[in-house]
């Protein structure tokens, strides 16, 4: 049945790598179709063929208001190019909200597309529709994710070959304290002696050579140290447990002078497409922030000017602004636990630097502590504190000025 001139189209859609089961439902509740449609040009078509069916030929794509699980992907450019209302929303939040439907659990792709287009009718004013950000700051998005994934990726292989070594050969972990076990040379100096016996056979002038093409500073003294220590006497396992033990260790190793060279090239990428963004120098001014950062800050944030309708907002969104908790006499303040991931990172690393780079930044922190505040509540105080003054930067298209910045708390010392 055709939905009225004026009426609106809300649409649940749950998505899969290869399609997407859709509810349609009217501004009453009333299920006016259901489909699953395969992804690509195909899915999208029989997708707007739908929507036409149920709101004539003239509907007004303004009037079709969708929810989907993810702001990420061809699919979702193309639903908002098409000019329709596209929310992004947390499978967390559709769990919870299935919830009013019973306390069984069960789940279902026909029952999240139901759920999804029940979210966007019901309670779409607490929802955050997809920004409609440049192409640029996607293309800054895509790489600094990457990025960023990489390095986790690489610090997890990381912490699986130190609790190898650590079973096997401890004096690895001590030989190569000083270079960082991550290093491609370390890494190298590991793939070519795997196991104590070989390490311990190691001259100084092999591990020298690693050293110095890598450019290492101090490479003698360095030598003289990761042989010592190679050759100090361990507990032994038997042979073919060590050489098993050694084969492990060696696999991570190449894994992480595979992912140190990736993630090498994705840093250049990052920095062009921050750099090449009209918005960079705006970053690049305020305190704790380089181009790595910068970028990871644009691409969570985004820079469709109307996505944030004030400060709070932006602070709200990136979990720095405290939440109160309230229940009869009881009344306390805590983080935001539930925010996004990459962001809060990213802001943690530009308060922590933004200590030594702006004074005012370190009378705040300063401030928060004398007020017997902990380390991670105060660092991230000095964070929300960033991230208004960003957003003021950011709307009047200005750069960062120390004492403008600070001054209300300067003056509030002085007084």
């Amino acid at each position: 049945m055709p939905c009225k001139e004026g009426k609106l189209l809300l649409i649940g859609d749950d998505w899969a790598e290869d399609h997407h089961d859709i509810e349609v439902q009217d501004e009453a509740g009333r299920k006016l179709a259901a489909a699953r449609l395969p992804e690509g040009v195909q899915g999208i078509a029989k997708l707007h063929e739908l929507l036409a069916k149920h709101g004539g030929r003239d509907l007004d794509p303004a009037a079709v208001v969708m929810g989907i699980e993810t702001d990420r992907g061809s699919w979702v450019q193309t639903l908002i190019a098409s000019g329709y209302q596209v929310y992004a929303i947390n499978p967390r939040q559709v769990a919870r909200f299935k919830e009013r439907y019973g306390t069984s659990g069960a789940k279902s792709d026909k029952g999240d597309a139901h759920a999804l287009a029940d979210m966007v009718r019901i309670d779409r004013d607490q929802l955050r529709p997809v920004a409609g950000d440049s192409e640029q700051a996607q293309a800054v998005k895509v790489v600094a994710r990457a990025h960023q994934t990489m390095i986790w990726e690489r610090t997890r292989t990381f912490q699986r070959l130190r609790s190898t070594l650590r079973e096997y050969f401890p004096a690895a972990l001590s030989a190569y304290a000083d270079l960082e076990l991550t290093s491609t040379d370390a890494l190298e100096l590991l793939i070519k002696a795997p196991t104590p016996a070989v390490g311990a056979k190691l001259t100084r002038t092999q591990i020298t050579a690693v050293l110095a093409r890598h450019r290492r500073r101090h490479r003698d003294a360095k030598a003289a140290t990761i042989q010592t220590a190679l050759r100090e006497p361990q507990l032994g396992l038997p042979e073919p447990v060590t050489a098993a033990y050694a084969a492990t260790a060696t696999a991570h190793a190449r894994l992480i002078i595979a992912l140190n060279e990736q993630i090498a090239a994705l840093e250049v990428q990052v920095k062009a497409h921050f750099l090449a963004h009209p918005d960079a120098e705006i970053y690049l001014s305020m305190p704790g922030i380089a181009e790595i950062t910068g970028a990871r800050v644009l691409a969570e944030f985004g820079d469709d000017p109307s996505r944030y309708a004030s400060a709070k907002a932006r602070k709200n969104y990136a979990g720095t602004s405290p939440v109160t908790r309230a229940s009869g006499k009881s009344r306390t303040v805590q983080a935001r636990y539930v925010r996004n991931n990459r962001l809060a990172d990213a802001l943690q690393r530009q308060a922590f630097a933004a200590l030594r780079a702006s004074p005012g930044a370190r009378h705040y922190y300063d401030k928060q502590r004398a007020r017997e505040t902990g380390y991670n509540p105060a660092l991230r105080q000095v964070g929300n504190r960033l991230v208004g003054i960003l957003h003021g930067c950011l709307k009047t298209r200005t750069h960062y000025d120390e004492a403008t910045a600070w001054s209300h708390h300067t003056h509030t010392h002085a007084a």
